[in-house]
Protein backbone atom coordinates (compact mmCIF):
# COMPACT_ATOMS: atom_id res chain seq x y z
CA UNK A 1 0.00 0.00 0.00
CA UNK A 2 1.36 3.38 -0.82
CA UNK A 3 2.52 5.57 2.37
CA UNK A 4 -0.57 8.26 2.49
CA UNK A 5 0.18 12.36 3.39
CA UNK A 6 0.62 11.65 7.14
CA UNK A 7 4.18 10.70 6.14
CA UNK A 8 7.25 12.76 4.77
CA UNK A 9 7.43 13.49 0.89
CA UNK A 10 11.08 11.85 -0.67
CA UNK A 11 12.27 15.30 -0.37
CA UNK A 12 11.77 15.07 3.32
CA UNK A 13 13.29 11.82 3.52
CA UNK A 14 16.11 12.90 1.50
CA UNK A 15 16.80 15.82 3.95
CA UNK A 16 16.30 13.80 7.35
CA UNK A 17 18.57 11.65 5.63
CA UNK A 18 21.12 13.88 5.33
CA UNK A 19 20.32 15.45 8.75
CA UNK A 20 20.92 12.60 10.36
CA UNK A 21 24.04 11.35 8.46
CA UNK A 22 25.78 14.77 9.40
CA UNK A 23 24.10 14.01 12.87
CA UNK A 24 25.91 10.56 13.26
CA UNK A 25 29.26 11.99 12.10
CA UNK A 26 29.49 14.74 14.14
CA UNK A 27 28.84 12.32 16.91
CA UNK A 28 31.37 10.00 16.25
CA UNK A 29 33.84 12.78 16.29
CA UNK A 30 33.06 13.49 19.81
CA UNK A 31 33.41 9.65 20.99
CA UNK A 32 36.47 10.46 23.46
CA UNK A 33 34.40 12.36 24.90
CA UNK A 34 31.73 10.64 24.82
CA UNK A 35 33.77 7.96 26.41
CA UNK A 36 35.52 10.18 29.06
CA UNK A 37 32.21 11.15 30.36
CA UNK A 38 30.91 7.82 30.57
CA UNK A 39 33.97 7.03 33.52
CA UNK A 40 31.52 9.32 35.72
CA UNK A 41 29.40 7.87 38.28
CA UNK A 42 26.77 5.25 36.97
CA UNK A 43 23.28 6.69 37.58
CA UNK A 44 21.38 6.09 40.48
CA UNK A 45 18.24 3.98 39.91
CA UNK A 46 15.91 3.01 42.60
CA UNK A 47 12.73 0.80 42.14
CA UNK A 48 9.63 2.69 42.47
CA UNK A 49 7.40 0.06 43.00
CA UNK A 50 5.55 -2.65 41.02
CA UNK A 51 1.91 -3.93 40.41
CA UNK A 52 0.81 -7.55 39.64
CA UNK A 53 -2.53 -7.90 37.19
CA UNK A 54 -5.01 -10.56 37.84
CA UNK A 55 -3.84 -13.59 35.63
CA UNK A 56 -6.12 -14.23 32.70
CA UNK A 57 -8.48 -11.06 33.48
CA UNK A 58 -11.07 -10.35 31.33
CA UNK A 59 -11.45 -7.21 29.49
CA UNK A 60 -13.82 -6.50 26.47
CA UNK A 61 -14.20 -10.27 25.80
CA UNK A 62 -9.69 -10.20 25.66
CA UNK A 63 -7.90 -11.99 27.96
CA UNK A 64 -5.43 -9.52 28.95
CA UNK A 65 -1.73 -11.18 29.00
CA UNK A 66 1.38 -11.75 26.39
CA UNK A 67 2.18 -7.77 26.91
CA UNK A 68 4.95 -7.69 25.47
CA UNK A 69 5.62 -3.63 24.36
CA UNK A 70 4.37 -0.38 26.55
CA UNK A 71 4.42 3.34 25.23
CA UNK A 72 3.47 6.02 27.41
CA UNK A 73 1.27 8.96 25.99
CA UNK A 74 1.91 11.97 28.02
CA UNK A 75 -0.79 14.09 26.52
CA UNK A 76 -3.51 11.85 28.04
CA UNK A 77 -1.34 9.91 30.89
CA UNK A 78 -2.38 6.73 29.68
CA UNK A 79 0.05 3.73 28.39
CA UNK A 80 -0.45 1.56 25.31
CA UNK A 81 0.45 -1.87 25.64
CA UNK A 82 0.53 -4.49 22.95
CA UNK A 83 -0.32 -8.15 23.79
CA UNK A 84 1.74 -11.18 21.71
CA UNK A 85 -1.30 -13.14 21.50
CA UNK A 86 -0.69 -14.47 17.57
CA UNK A 87 -4.94 -14.32 17.18
CA UNK A 88 -5.48 -17.65 18.49
CA UNK A 89 -7.38 -15.99 22.04
CA UNK A 90 -8.40 -13.12 20.28
CA UNK A 91 -7.83 -10.81 17.19
CA UNK A 92 -4.29 -9.48 17.67
CA UNK A 93 -4.81 -6.21 19.68
CA UNK A 94 -3.46 -3.01 21.57
CA UNK A 95 -4.91 -1.68 25.12
CA UNK A 96 -4.96 1.62 26.61
CA UNK A 97 -4.56 1.63 30.57
CA UNK A 98 -4.02 4.39 33.01
CA UNK A 99 -1.81 3.51 36.40
CA UNK A 100 -0.60 5.97 38.59
CA UNK A 101 3.63 6.15 38.70
CA UNK A 102 4.85 8.64 41.47
CA UNK A 103 7.16 8.75 44.52
CA UNK A 104 4.80 6.26 45.98
CA UNK A 105 5.15 3.59 43.41
CA UNK A 106 2.60 1.94 40.79
CA UNK A 107 -1.04 2.49 41.50
CA UNK A 108 -3.47 -0.09 40.26
CA UNK A 109 -4.42 -0.53 36.71
CA UNK A 110 -7.61 0.90 34.48
CA UNK A 111 -7.81 -0.92 31.01
CA UNK A 112 -9.55 2.26 28.93
CA UNK A 113 -9.59 0.40 25.86
CA UNK A 114 -8.82 -2.07 23.28
CA UNK A 115 -8.83 -2.57 19.40
CA UNK A 116 -7.85 -5.46 17.11
CA UNK A 117 -5.04 -4.55 14.55
CA UNK A 118 -6.07 -4.74 11.02
CA UNK A 119 -5.08 -6.09 7.89
CA UNK A 120 -4.42 -4.20 5.06
CA UNK A 121 -8.05 -5.14 3.86
CA UNK A 122 -9.95 -4.32 6.63
CA UNK A 123 -9.89 -7.78 8.37
CA UNK A 124 -8.79 -9.40 11.77
CA UNK A 125 -5.44 -11.12 11.16
CA UNK A 126 -6.02 -14.93 11.08
CA UNK A 127 -4.61 -17.34 14.24
CA UNK A 128 -0.78 -17.88 13.73
CA UNK A 129 -0.70 -15.77 10.89
CA UNK A 130 1.05 -12.44 13.35
CA UNK A 131 2.97 -12.03 15.88
CA UNK A 132 3.09 -8.93 17.39
CA UNK A 133 5.87 -7.93 19.96
CA UNK A 134 6.29 -4.52 20.29
CA UNK A 135 4.53 -1.01 19.25
CA UNK A 136 5.49 2.52 19.94
CA UNK A 137 3.28 5.62 19.37
CA UNK A 138 4.05 7.98 16.03
CA UNK A 139 5.28 12.10 17.94
CA UNK A 140 4.42 13.12 14.67
CA UNK A 141 0.82 11.71 13.90
CA UNK A 142 -0.23 9.90 16.69
CA UNK A 143 -0.38 6.65 14.84
CA UNK A 144 1.05 3.43 16.21
CA UNK A 145 4.19 1.81 14.90
CA UNK A 146 4.20 -2.12 15.77
CA UNK A 147 6.67 -5.22 14.85
CA UNK A 148 5.70 -8.84 14.35
CA UNK A 149 8.32 -11.62 13.97
CA UNK A 150 7.43 -13.84 11.50
CA UNK A 151 7.63 -16.84 11.20
CA UNK A 152 10.72 -19.84 10.92
CA UNK A 153 8.77 -23.34 10.92
CA UNK A 154 9.65 -25.74 8.53
CA UNK A 155 8.09 -25.03 4.84
CA UNK A 156 7.07 -21.86 5.90
CA UNK A 157 9.03 -18.56 6.03
CA UNK A 158 7.05 -15.05 6.67
CA UNK A 159 8.97 -12.48 7.08
CA UNK A 160 8.71 -10.19 9.96
CA UNK A 161 7.59 -6.92 9.29
CA UNK A 162 7.27 -3.04 11.28
CA UNK A 163 3.61 -1.95 10.29
CA UNK A 164 1.37 1.28 10.86
CA UNK A 165 -1.66 1.43 12.34
CA UNK A 166 -4.58 4.20 13.18
CA UNK A 167 -5.12 4.26 17.07
CA UNK A 168 -8.62 2.33 16.08
CA UNK A 169 -6.54 0.04 14.74
CA UNK A 170 -6.99 0.42 10.61
CA UNK A 171 -3.81 -0.36 8.76
CA UNK A 172 -1.62 2.61 7.75
CA UNK A 173 1.39 1.16 5.79
CA UNK A 174 4.14 -0.93 6.13
CA UNK A 175 7.88 -0.25 6.45
CA UNK A 176 10.69 -1.87 4.67
CA UNK A 177 13.15 -3.87 6.54
CA UNK A 178 16.59 -4.45 5.88
CA UNK A 179 17.27 -7.43 3.01
CA UNK A 180 19.32 -9.55 5.59
CA UNK A 181 16.54 -9.71 8.47
CA UNK A 182 14.31 -11.54 5.40
CA UNK A 183 13.38 -15.01 6.12
CA UNK A 184 15.59 -17.48 4.26
CA UNK A 185 16.28 -21.20 4.00
CA UNK A 186 19.95 -20.82 5.41
CA UNK A 187 19.75 -16.85 6.84
CA UNK A 188 17.66 -14.36 7.96
CA UNK A 189 16.49 -14.16 11.54
CA UNK A 190 16.07 -17.32 13.72
CA UNK A 191 12.63 -18.47 14.97
CA UNK A 192 11.03 -16.48 17.56
CA UNK A 193 14.21 -14.13 17.61
CA UNK A 194 13.30 -11.30 15.56
CA UNK A 195 11.32 -7.40 15.84
CA UNK A 196 11.28 -7.69 19.61
CA UNK A 197 12.53 -4.12 19.76
CA UNK A 198 11.49 -0.58 17.96
CA UNK A 199 12.28 2.88 19.07
CA UNK A 200 11.18 6.03 17.28
CA UNK A 201 15.00 8.81 17.74
CA UNK A 202 15.72 11.75 16.92
CA UNK A 203 12.53 13.72 17.73
CA UNK A 204 10.31 10.74 15.11
CA UNK A 205 12.24 11.65 12.24
CA UNK A 206 13.98 7.73 13.01
CA UNK A 207 12.52 4.67 13.98
CA UNK A 208 14.99 2.32 15.25
CA UNK A 209 14.57 -2.13 15.18
CA UNK A 210 16.34 -4.61 17.33
CA UNK A 211 16.55 -8.31 16.15
CA UNK A 212 16.53 -10.02 19.73
CA UNK A 213 19.30 -12.85 18.64
CA UNK A 214 21.55 -13.05 15.98
CA UNK A 215 20.45 -13.63 12.62
CA UNK A 216 21.94 -17.33 11.49
CA UNK A 217 24.51 -15.61 9.45
CA UNK A 218 25.91 -14.07 12.46
CA UNK A 219 26.92 -16.96 14.46
CA UNK A 220 25.54 -18.95 17.69
CA UNK A 221 23.24 -17.84 20.02
CA UNK A 222 24.43 -16.73 23.46
CA UNK A 223 25.61 -19.62 25.98
CA UNK A 224 26.98 -19.36 29.39
CA UNK A 225 30.39 -19.15 27.96
CA UNK A 226 30.10 -16.71 25.43
CA UNK A 227 27.67 -14.06 24.37
CA UNK A 228 25.71 -13.31 20.90
CA UNK A 229 25.15 -10.39 18.57
CA UNK A 230 22.28 -8.82 17.51
CA UNK A 231 21.73 -6.14 14.50
CA UNK A 232 20.50 -2.30 15.77
CA UNK A 233 18.99 -0.66 12.72
CA UNK A 234 18.15 3.22 11.97
CA UNK A 235 15.59 3.53 8.87
CA UNK A 236 13.88 6.60 8.03
CA UNK A 237 10.21 6.98 9.72
CA UNK A 238 8.70 6.45 6.54
CA UNK A 239 11.38 4.05 4.59
CA UNK A 240 14.62 3.01 4.02
CA UNK A 241 17.27 1.32 5.98
CA UNK A 242 19.95 3.84 6.86
CA UNK A 243 22.39 1.84 8.74
CA UNK A 244 22.86 -1.06 11.05
CA UNK A 245 24.94 -1.76 13.90
CA UNK A 246 26.45 -5.57 15.69
CA UNK A 247 25.20 -4.84 19.11
CA UNK A 248 27.31 -7.78 21.69
CA UNK A 249 24.92 -9.27 24.05
CA UNK A 250 25.67 -10.48 27.42
CA UNK A 251 26.51 -14.83 28.03
CA UNK A 252 23.95 -16.64 29.23
CA UNK A 253 24.06 -15.51 33.12
CA UNK A 254 23.55 -19.37 34.74
CA UNK A 255 23.89 -22.81 33.46
CA UNK A 256 19.68 -24.51 33.61
CA UNK A 257 19.70 -27.79 35.65
CA UNK A 258 19.17 -30.32 35.47
CA UNK A 259 19.40 -30.35 31.90
CA UNK A 260 22.49 -28.03 30.92
CA UNK A 261 22.03 -25.86 27.51
CA UNK A 262 18.23 -24.65 28.22
CA UNK A 263 19.01 -21.28 28.21
CA UNK A 264 19.07 -17.56 26.44
CA UNK A 265 19.60 -14.25 26.32
CA UNK A 266 18.62 -11.95 24.00
CA UNK A 267 17.22 -7.85 23.12
CA UNK A 268 13.58 -7.60 23.91
CA UNK A 269 13.14 -4.03 23.85
CA UNK A 270 15.13 -0.86 22.72
CA UNK A 271 14.45 3.05 23.94
CA UNK A 272 15.65 6.00 23.05
CA UNK A 273 17.72 7.45 25.37
CA UNK A 274 16.67 11.22 24.42
CA UNK A 275 14.07 11.98 22.35
CA UNK A 276 16.11 14.10 20.16
CA UNK A 277 19.42 12.49 20.06
CA UNK A 278 19.99 9.70 17.47
CA UNK A 279 22.67 7.66 18.94
CA UNK A 280 22.21 6.74 22.31
CA UNK A 281 19.43 3.92 23.75
CA UNK A 282 18.36 1.92 26.05
CA UNK A 283 18.87 -1.97 25.53
CA UNK A 284 16.81 -4.06 27.58
CA UNK A 285 17.90 -7.89 27.63
CA UNK A 286 15.75 -10.76 28.82
CA UNK A 287 17.83 -13.68 29.83
CA UNK A 288 15.72 -17.13 30.58
CA UNK A 289 17.82 -20.06 32.06
CA UNK A 290 15.60 -23.78 33.02
CA UNK A 291 15.52 -24.28 36.74
CA UNK A 292 17.19 -20.63 37.35
CA UNK A 293 14.51 -18.15 36.63
CA UNK A 294 14.60 -14.81 34.58
CA UNK A 295 17.42 -12.33 34.81
CA UNK A 296 16.78 -8.49 33.22
CA UNK A 297 18.96 -5.75 32.79
CA UNK A 298 19.55 -2.67 31.24
CA UNK A 299 22.45 -0.99 29.47
CA UNK A 300 22.77 2.07 27.48
CA UNK A 301 24.18 1.84 24.01
CA UNK A 302 26.02 4.38 22.17
CA UNK A 303 25.92 3.28 18.32
CA UNK A 304 28.05 6.35 17.52
CA UNK A 305 31.06 4.88 17.04
CA UNK A 306 29.99 1.68 15.85
CA UNK A 307 30.62 0.04 12.53
CA UNK A 308 27.51 0.04 9.99
CA UNK A 309 26.93 -3.23 8.86
CA UNK A 310 23.64 -2.79 6.67
CA UNK A 311 23.31 -5.82 4.71
CA UNK A 312 27.53 -6.64 5.61
CA UNK A 313 29.01 -9.44 7.53
CA UNK A 314 30.14 -8.59 10.44
CA UNK A 315 33.78 -9.33 10.43
CA UNK A 316 35.84 -6.71 12.71
CA UNK A 317 33.16 -4.60 12.36
CA UNK A 318 33.69 -2.16 15.75
CA UNK A 319 30.49 -2.88 17.63
CA UNK A 320 27.84 -1.08 19.60
CA UNK A 321 29.68 0.84 22.85
CA UNK A 322 27.52 -0.45 26.14
CA UNK A 323 27.62 -0.17 29.56
CA UNK A 324 25.17 -1.70 32.63
CA UNK A 325 22.30 0.66 33.59
CA UNK A 326 21.12 -1.79 36.15
CA UNK A 327 20.38 -5.21 37.04
CA UNK A 328 16.94 -5.59 38.53
CA UNK A 329 18.73 -8.29 41.03
CA UNK A 330 20.05 -5.67 42.63
CA UNK A 331 16.96 -3.25 42.90
CA UNK A 332 15.04 -5.20 45.42
CA UNK A 333 11.79 -6.89 43.41
CA UNK A 334 10.58 -10.04 45.14
CA UNK A 335 10.14 -11.95 41.97
CA UNK A 336 11.41 -11.06 38.43
CA UNK A 337 9.19 -11.86 35.18
CA UNK A 338 9.69 -12.17 31.55
CA UNK A 339 10.10 -8.46 30.94
CA UNK A 340 10.30 -7.97 27.13
CA UNK A 341 8.66 -4.20 27.29
CA UNK A 342 9.86 -0.70 29.01
CA UNK A 343 9.50 3.24 28.27
CA UNK A 344 10.23 6.52 29.65
CA UNK A 345 7.06 7.64 32.00
CA UNK A 346 6.23 10.62 33.88
CA UNK A 347 9.12 12.66 35.74
CA UNK A 348 8.75 12.95 39.31
CA UNK A 349 8.68 16.26 41.34
CA UNK A 350 12.48 15.09 42.75
CA UNK A 351 13.82 15.58 38.61
CA UNK A 352 13.93 11.92 38.63
CA UNK A 353 12.87 10.16 35.36
CA UNK A 354 10.69 7.11 35.57
CA UNK A 355 10.99 3.86 33.92
CA UNK A 356 8.14 1.54 33.28
CA UNK A 357 8.61 -2.23 32.25
CA UNK A 358 6.11 -4.55 31.63
CA UNK A 359 6.66 -8.21 31.42
CA UNK A 360 4.67 -10.68 29.32
CA UNK A 361 3.07 -13.92 31.15
CA UNK A 362 2.65 -15.87 28.29
CA UNK A 363 -0.82 -16.71 29.09
CA UNK A 364 0.68 -19.36 31.68
CA UNK A 365 -0.66 -20.31 35.14
CA UNK A 366 2.68 -20.13 36.79
CA UNK A 367 3.96 -16.77 35.40
CA UNK A 368 2.42 -12.95 36.36
CA UNK A 369 2.04 -9.83 34.44
CA UNK A 370 4.07 -7.12 36.38
CA UNK A 371 4.01 -3.65 35.66
CA UNK A 372 7.81 -2.40 37.36
CA UNK A 373 8.49 1.26 37.86
CA UNK A 374 11.84 2.48 38.29
CA UNK A 375 13.75 5.92 39.18
CA UNK A 376 16.63 7.48 37.20
CA UNK A 377 18.39 10.23 38.37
Amino acid sequence: MAFTARFASVDTVWLVRSKIGLLLALAASTVALTTSTAAQAEPNVRLLGERVLPHGMDFHGTTVGGLSGIDYLPATGEYLLISDDRSERAPARSYTARFPVDANGVGPMTLTGTRPLRTADGGFYPPKSVDPEEIRVDPWTGDYFWTQEGERAGDVLADPAVRVARPDGAFVAELPIPDNERMRPDSGPRRNAVLEAATFAAGGALFVTAVEGPLLQDGPEATVTSGAVSRITVQARSGPPLAQYAYPMEPVFAESRPEPGRGGNGVASILAADPLDPTKFLVLERAFVDGVGNKIRVYEADIAGATNVLDAPLGNARPVAKRLLVDLDDVGLPDIDNIEGMTWGPRLPSGERTLVLVSDDNFAENQITQIVALALR
